[in-house]
C-alpha cells in the first residue's frame, strides 16, 4: 500500500490541541500521506469519541488511527470499520470497565508531576510551570510558549466514564513508550501496552514526543503503515 492510499488520524490528549502534531503532520505529508489532526472538545468522554467519529467519517479509505496521552482513551472507543491499525504514543489505554482516571492513577505520581484540581467552571487546567517540569521537559522555551498558549482545559467528566470493549482488542497496536515520562509513569504504559499485547518501542523521551521527537513518532506511525 503506498503513503498516498493511506489516511494517517492523528488525536491530541489533554492541555493540547491539533498544533502538538505540528512537526510529525509535516513529516507525514512530505511523504504522501492523507493527515488530518482530530479536534476534541474536552467536555466528556462521549463528545470527544463523537468528535473523532464526525472526523472519521469525512475521509475516505484505510485509517491509522493515532492517540496521545488521554486521546488513547478516545481512539480505542471508536468503532470505525476504516480504522486498520492502532498507535499510542505515551497514552492511556483503559481495558473494558475501566476509566481513563483508573489507569492515570495505576502507579505513584513522578515528584514533579502537576496537582490537578478543576476551577470554579470545574475545568482541570495544566499549571503553567507544569509544561517545563512534567508535560515537556525537553521542550526549548519557544516550544514550551506555544504549549502554554494553546493549551485547553479538560473536563473531569471526560477522564471518570467506564469505558467499553477497547478497539485494541480488535486491531493491531502499536506503543511508543516514554520512559521520561513524568505524567504518565513509563510503569503504567509498559503494562498497558503488555496487556494489548502491542508492539512496543521504548525511548528515554518525555510527555510529549510529538514536540520534542518527532521522528521516533513517525518511525513507529510508518511501522503501522507498513504492516
Amino acid at each position: 500500500m503506498s503513503a498516498k492510499q493511506m489516511n494517517v488520524v492523528l488525536v491530541h490528549g489533554a492541555w493540547a490541541d491539533g498544533s502538538s502534531w505540528a512537526k510529525v503532520i509535516a513529516a507525514l505529508a512530505l511523504q504522501g500521506f492523507n493527515v488530518v489532526a482530530a479536534p476534541l472538545p474536552l467536555m466528556s468522554f462521549q463528545d470527544d469519541v463523537a468528535a473523532l467519529d464526525r472526523t472519521l467519517e469525512r475521509i475516505e479509505g484505510p485509517i491509522t488511527l493515532v492517540g496521545h496521552a488521554y486521546a488513547g482513551a478516545v481512539v480505542g472507543a471508536s468503532r470505525s470499520d476504516r480504522v486498520e491499525a492502532l498507535v499510542y504514543v505515551a497514552a492511556l489505554a483503559p481495558g473494558e470497565g475501566e476509566t481513563v482516571a483508573d489507569v492515570f492513577t495505576r502507579a505513584e505520581p513522578h515528584p514533579k508531576a502537576p496537582r490537578l484540581t478543576p476551577d470554579a467552571h470545574g475545568l482541570i487546567y495544566l499549571p503553567d510551570d507544569a509544561f517545563a517540569d512534567a508535560f515537556a521537559q525537553k521542550a526549548s522555551a519557544q516550544e514550551l510558549s506555544v504549549l502554554r498558549a494553546v493549551q485547553r482545559p479538560i473536563s473531569p467528566a471526560c477522564i471518570t466514564v467506564p469505558v467499553g470493549r477497547p478497539l485494541w482488542r480488535d486491531r493491531p497496536a502499536w506503543f511508543l513508550i516514554a520512559e521520561e515520562d513524568r505524567m504518565i509513569a513509563a510503569e503504567t504504559q509498559r503494562f498497558m501496552a503488555a496487556r494489548m499485547k502491542a508492539r512496543t518501542r521504548s525511548l528515554p523521551l518525555d510527555h510529549t514526543p510529538m514536540v520534542t521527537a518527532p521522528d521516533a513518532v513517525v518511525e513507529i506511525i510508518l511501522e503501522a503503515t507498513r504492516r
